[in-house]
């Protein structure tokens, strides 16, 4: 019998599909018409689904505690917000390791030899597939963005290195509001991975 204390896997039954937008970008915007099983007696309701590849977020500390931070521009938001290293699982099968190796390269320069899982969480499940994948990263030393070249928001994104406590304390006073910076520090902190006076 199940933990009462988890996600339990389920699918109701879809009646119907229509794509709302579909393109070449790694996302896409359904309408399922879904029915309770066993409801027979009601009628099908319609569900908005934002089909996502999923990405990974990395926690990368150095010998100081200090974590890599971003600051970038988020537009549906209007905010530049201060995040981690992440990216899009958009390469097909690609492990989630391996897209957070290769995102801390290309968003900061840096390698790790030492990475820990750390969570995977649904970023958004009443309307998003988003799951992300959130490691710590430390052993880092600079090794330069290869051939990568920043775009779009990238091109204007600022790094910082933010003592692990001030960050936290951020986190918690609602001085940062990204969420997968906030699930990443308090993971990190509760699990022991870091530590900070």
């Amino acid at each position: 019998m199940p933990s009462q204390v988890a996600d339990v896997p389920e699918e109701w039954p879809v009646e119907g599909t229509e794509d709302l937008y579909r393109s070449r970008i790694p996302f896409a915007l359904r309408a399922d018409t879904v029915r309770r099983p066993g409801a027979d007696d009601e009628d099908p309701f319609t569900r908005v689904v934002l089909e996502h590849p999923g990405a990974v977020v990395i926690l990368a500390v150095d010998d100081e505690e200090r974590v890599l931070c971003l600051r970038q521009y988020r537009h549906p938001v209007g905010r530049r917000m201060l995040e981690l290293p992440a990216g899009l699982l958009d390469q097909e099968g690609e492990d989630p390791r391996a897209a957070a190796v290769r995102e801390l390269r290309e968003e900061a320069g840096l390698e790790a030899t030492d990475w820990t899982p750390l969570t995977s969480v649904y970023s958004s499940p009443g309307i998003s597939s988003e799951l992300i994948h959130h490691f710590v990263a430390r052993g880092l030393s600079d090794v330069g963005r290869g051939d990568f070249e920043p775009a779009h928001e990238e091109a204007d994104m600022q790094t910082l290195w933010v003592p692990f406590a001030d960050l936290e304390a951020a986190c918690l006073d609602g001085s940062v509001q990204d969420a997968p910076v906030l699930i990443a520090v308090l993971t990190a902190r509760r699990r022991g991975l870091v530590s900070a006076p």
